[in-house]
């Protein structure tokens, strides 16, 4: 079937139904756009409201969206409210971009695809589109209003100049509706599977994709945007910083910017490339009669074309409200799986598979975690006596069979979460499933699954052993030393020193400069100190302050016999006591772990052990385990090590180097800004298929 002229013109015809209905919005908010543009005259930056502007800086420091030493630096020589002070960082944010920002919209840049047709013998560009998965593509509901359609279309990626300004060669692969096809007309959006590449690769694979977040705080009123297309049909252009967010609407959201037909399906970033909005449409200016006009201020006719409208703005359809409609769509067994590709952030996690393998909607529920707990040898507070809180989540009995555990392990910074369990183990499902989907395995239902939890525990432990010598949240403490105004009291402190100055010689610190020298810590190490760990967050490309809190936190734990007690008797409070064993850790967790594996009941077969993320390439860290590293424990059958090479946890990595024994180690390519997440090492197809191989499910 080819698109016929008459299909052509109902494009068309919607096309023009859209610009209407963004111009009504437009009109509707003439008041709130002339209020943000009379502020903004008086000299406020971001003129959004005090909740907006406190979302947006926490998410730009809880991802190192803006470096939390030029945050700290910024504000304190001034004592700051604490709206100021988030005004102060968005504005950091604004004007101070990192050479980082060049490569990661490169990065950006290779997700997005032109998206043409073929027609009577000739391919006509239609619009843009970017890639949202390993497999999908987003672009507008009036670029594919339908199946038939995106039968007859395929997507260029590369369809750019080079840096020689010579034209690429593109890459033309071809939509695949049958697979999925997702849309809706009012939020104009459309989500389609793509075909693999000639080699049998995933697309995402090849060019990378773009991980949405249903999440708030991507944005806030006078912050740039940036979007890359391709208008006219022409090869890739970016319009970059040089616009600004104008108002948000509850669907929606207005901009400045320059766009072009064409430019219809693509994404539209803030200044830390995460998508905020699928560009849509071009708002027309409008006369009292609601005629849409032309530049010279005449009424425009159909036949002036669309390039002499008077476009005022630009309208994008806000992300978060796109992923609410999917997660509000009826669960399909074959539809969900690729919606979870999308990742933990996108909310769209809910396929499970039951016992008899029917993939379903929703998780069946755990049992509850006030049942008693089998009691076994081996478990230092047994049974129904014990006073410890039951934090984490069980497996249901039938998991796999009932005789084998899946066990996640969490790592640091989970404290104040308790209420969230179910999400969190959702999440690290989500990203397993990721990778299992790629492998081509079966997926896993996240109520399989057992999630011990002490993150509020490690907190109480720490402080009652008075392990942090400060708030470590006290930007004005932390202006320019880092590693110091986080550093522990007490007998953590001397290990924190050691883990820093170990990690820094790992990565290549030249010991010329005195910074690598063993045994010679304290107080006159003030200034080294910082450095090392400055040249740990340069070598790593991760922010100063993810590296020195999780090692901070290491050594809390292993400092503090106290601190290691409470923590390994919580997550014992929560653990299978018998059948074979699955255990997935992270960060920290992998350090838990392996103290863990002592204190395991004997009738437990720990058939595989993996470690993501892990500090225990370090000496620091394994001279002080309870297991006597480095070596493989011998209850451990199998051991699986993935790090990334630009993870500042896991400098220590490749373990081999250090510890004896049967290990594999897997290195993988994690986005930059996320080497340390646990949902991009699980989403890695040799992690996946080996936990999945382990539990039966390969």
């Amino acid at each position: 079937m080819t698109v016929t002229g008459s299909a052509r013109s109902q494009q068309l015809s919607e096309q023009r139904e859209q610009a209407d209905a963004a111009a009504e919005r437009y009109r509707r908010t003439t008041a709130e756009r002339e209020r943000v543009e009379q502020e903004q005259s008086e000299g406020v930056r971001f003129p959004d409201s005090p909740e907006a502007i406190a979302a947006r800086a926490t998410r730009l420091l809880d991802r190192q969206g803006v470096p939390a030493a030029a945050a700290v630096e910024s504000i304190r020589e001034d004592r700051l409210d604490q709206p100021a002070a988030y005004e102060r960082i968005l504005g950091v944010s604004k004007d101070l971009q990192a050479w980082s920002f060049l490569p990661r919209g490169t990065r950006a840049a290779r997700t997005v695809g032109r998206i043409s047709t073929r027609e009577n013998g000739r391919e006509l560009p239609l619009g843009t589109g970017f890639l949202v998965s390993p497999r999908l593509l987003m672009t507008n509901h009036h670029v594919l209003p339908d199946a038939a359609t995106a039968e007859q279309c395929f997507v260029e990626f590369d369809a750019q100049m080079s840096v020689d300004n010579t034209p690429e060669a593109p890459t033309r692969l071809e939509l695949d509706p049958g697979a999925l096809f997702l849309a809706d007309k009012r939020l104009d959006f459309a989500l389609v599977a793509v075909r693999p590449t000639a080699d049998g690769r995933a697309p995402g694979d090849v060019f990378g994709w773009n991980r949405l977040s249903a999440q708030f705080g991507k944005l806030v009123v006078g912050e740039p945007v940036n979007v890359i297309g391709h208008p006219m049909g022409r090869l890739k252009e970016i319009a970059v910083r040089d616009n600004a967010l104008q108002v948000r609407l509850d669907d929606f959201l207005h901009y400045k910017t320059d766009t072009e037909p064409g430019n219809s399906g693509s994404p539209v970033y803030n200044d830390q490339w995460e998508v905020v909005a699928l560009h849509h449409m071009g708002v027309p200016e409008k006369d009292a009669q609601g005629r849409t006009l032309r530049k010279d201020g005449k009424v425009w006719r159909p036949g002036d074309g669309d390039d002499a409208i008077n476009w005022v703005s630009n309208e994008g359809v806000r992300i978060s409200s796109i992923l609410r409609h999917l997660a509000s769509l009826p669960p399909h067994p074959a539809v969900q799986p690729l919606l979870s590709e999308m990742g933990p952030d996108a909310g769209l996690q809910t396929t499970t598979a039951t016992a008899t393998g029917t993939a379903t909607g929703t998780a069946t529920a755990p049992p509850s975690n006030a049942a008693m707990r089998p009691s076994g040898p081996g478990l230092s507070r047994p049974g129904p006596e014990s006073a410890l809180p039951r934090m984490g989540l069980n497996a249901r009995p039938t998991a796999f069979g009932g005789t084998r555990h899946l066990v996640f392990l969490h790592g640091r910074n989970q404290q104040e979460k308790s209420g969230r369990l179910q999400e969190l183990r959702r999440d690290w499902t989500a990203g397993l499933n990721h990778g299992l989907t790629r492998a081509e395995s079966t997926p896993i239902d996240p109520a399989d699954v057992w999630f011990p939890y002490y993150g509020d525990e490690l907190i109480r432990a720490l402080k009652e052993h008075e392990s942090v010598a400060r708030s470590y949240n006290s930007y004005e403490e932390a202006a320019g030393h880092v590693a110091e105004a986080l550093a522990p009291a007490g007998p953590a402190r001397n290990t924190y020193e050691e883990l820093i100055a170990s990690a820094a010689a790992k990565a290549g610190m030249p010991r010329e400069d005195g910074l690598a020298t063993e045994g010679a810590f304290g107080g006159a190490l003030v200034g080294a100190l910082q450095r090392q760990l400055s040249w740990l967050a340069a070598k790593t490309d991760v922010d100063e302050w993810v590296i020195a809190t999780t090692l901070r936190d290491v050594a809390a734990y292993l400092s503090n016999p106290g601190v290691r007690e409470a923590v390994l008797d919580t997550v014992l409070n929560t653990m299978p006591t018998s059948g074979e064993l699955v255990l997935v850790t992270h960060s920290l967790g992998t350090v838990v772990g392996m103290d863990l594996i002592s204190r395991l009941t004997p009738d437990l077969d720990i058939t595989l052990l993996v470690t993501a993320g892990s500090p225990l390439g370090l000496d620091t860290v394994y001279q002080r385990l309870l297991v006597a590293g480095p070596k493989r424990p011998e209850r451990v059958a199998h051991w699986l090590n993935a790090w990334c090479p630009t993870d500042g946890v896991a400098i220590g990595c490749p373990l081999g180097d250090d510890w004896q024994g049967e290990l594999t180690e897997v290195a993988v390519d994690n986005a930059r800004d996320r080497a340390h997440n646990i949902d991009e090492y699980l989403a890695h197809p040799e992690v996946a298929a080996a936990i999945g191989r382990g539990v039966g499910m390969g």
